[in-house]
């Protein structure tokens, strides 16, 4: 079978790249080793992970909040059977979604190990073992990411049984709260699940290498993030190093010291998740084979995501840049657009993050730290959402909006917000950089009131200390 396009793996980056290629009039086959399309995001990450988010936050609001807002209610009662349903229903929407957008751009599925032979040849090895071999002008290799092994101090891999010693994936799985739970790691993913199970009642304990949570994030919004979350319960031990995970005979037991050296503290749990972050996923894909590049575990590329070899190209995690789902999926569309000759291109400068916990934390954009290491000169403007009507209206005053913006040009650089919402409000800000927009133009932008967006508007005003409700 000849094809003008195989796309590896159809998680977001694959699958838009292949119905993107669709749309433009190529012959799209794309190659998927699980049984199911969308790839880790829709599976066991992104989709699944907000499914219970969401519900977990309602739990946890139903218990605390009502009350406050005159709802008396009996206490709630957790059915995680049923949480967990809605959960697989959630994911089951959307993988058959994207089996739908498939056929409908006429785009032919193979299930299987995608195998690179030679340049525009790919071997598909199905379950039972039945090899398929296809024919190519283009290849995508879209296969994302896995999670990343931590090894104690004795150099040995703690294996995830995801039942007590558990990875992001069996942390969806959970057939019970833990009474105890101990992250390994305050990043995105270990912060969000953290939080699922903090609500529904386990006690979380996190344990980060780093001196702050949530990795690269501004450290205003970091410091302000690690109070919220230890006002809800949550304990830290930051800088601390773990050096070892076993299993108990109740549990796990984990150790660790001070990063800078000292006595080691050992911690008994029920549950432990380990949530160090992902890395690119390659193997099974013949790639030193066939003599693609490689670079510290991700496959180089060139500025139109061309590899080293021909006829070859790759997208998303496997390759530079934050392993995010919306950035594979704007690297799918400009690959898609580039191979028939067009002018695809994302502006990595614009590329929004958000962390789903409660409050949310959102940014776009550069930090006041990479700025300062850049040596660019800014302005900053921050406003807290203590000062907005509708935030104190709805019981969510928690955290604030900063607007960062060039000295000379006024062009907005970065904007950072820890607030409830706050993944939704960060995208005007996104449309504002992408056309290069000032903190005037965003000041002078009329927002409706009231709305917790207003937030932002005065984060804008207050670059040029104009702010008006403070």
């Amino acid at each position: 079978m000849s094809y003008d396009l195989i796309v590896i793996g159809t998680g977001p980056g694959g699958y838009v790249c292949a119905i993107r290629a669709a749309q433009l009039g190529l012959k799209v086959a794309v190659v998927e080793k699980r049984k199911s399309h969308g790839g880790t995001c829709l599976n066991v990450g992104c989709i699944p992970s907000k499914a219970l988010l969401h519900a977990s936050e309602l739990f946890d609001e139903a218990g605390h909040g009502f009350s406050a807002l005159g709802i008396d209610v009996p206490k709630p009662k957790l059915n995680l059977k049923q949480m967990m349903a809605h959960k697989q229903e959630t994911i089951d929407a959307n993988v058959g979604g994207v089996a739908f957008l498939l056929k409908k751009n006429k785009i032919t599925a193979h299930q299987g190990l995608g195998t690179i032979t030679a340049p525009g040849k790919v071997k598909v090895t199905a379950d039972d073992g039945a090899v398929t071999e296809l024919e190519t002008k283009a290849i995508v290799i879209a296969t994302g990411s896995d999670v990343a092994r931590l090894s104690d101090k004795d150099g040995n891999v703690i294996e995830f049984d995801e039942k007590v010693i558990v990875s992001s994936t069996g942390a969806l799985e959970l057939d019970k709260v833990p009474g105890s739970l101990v992250v390994v790691g305050a990043g995105v993913i270990g912060m969000e699940l953290g939080s699922v199970w903090k609500r529904l009642g386990a006690e979380v304990t996190v344990v980060e290498y780093t001196d702050k949570c949530l990795g690269g994030t501004d450290t205003d919004v970091a410091k302000q993030f690690q109070k919220i979350m230890e006002k809800q319960g949550f304990k830290f031990h930051l800088s601390s190093k773990v050096t070892k995970v076993e299993k108990t005979k109740k549990g796990a037991k984990v150790t660790f010291e001070p990063v800078a050296g000292g006595a080691e503290t050992a911690i008994e749990t029920d549950v432990v998740l380990v949530a160090t972050g992902r890395v690119p996923y390659t193997s099974g894909l013949g790639l030193e084979t066939v003599g693609v590049a490689m670079e510290r575990g991700k496959v180089v590329i060139n500025d139109h995501y061309a590899t080293s070899v021909p006829g070859i190209f790759a997208i998303g995690d496997v390759v530079r840049g934050p392993m995010l789902a919306h950035k594979a999926e704007d690297e799918g569309v400009a690959l898609a657009e580039i191979l028939v000759g067009q002018h695809g291109h994302v502006n990595y400068d614009v590329i929004p993050g958000v962390v789903y916990t409660f409050p949310e934390v959102a940014s776009v954009g550069k930090s006041e730290e990479e700025l300062k290491a850049a040596g660019v000169a800014y302005k900053a403007g921050k406003f807290p959402f203590t000062a907005n009507g509708r935030a104190r209206a709805n019981r969510a005053t928690d955290g604030f909006v900063k607007v960062l913006a060039c000295a000379a040009t006024d062009r907005v650089l970065g904007v950072h917000i820890i607030g409830a919402g706050a993944g939704e409000m960060i995208h005007e800000a996104a449309v504002l950089m992408e056309f290069g927009g000032s903190s005037e133009d965003l000041a002078r932008t009329c927002h409706a009131h009231p709305t917790m967006s207003e937030a932002v508007k005065e984060a804008a005003l207050a670059v040029e200390k104009r702010a008006l409700h403070m």
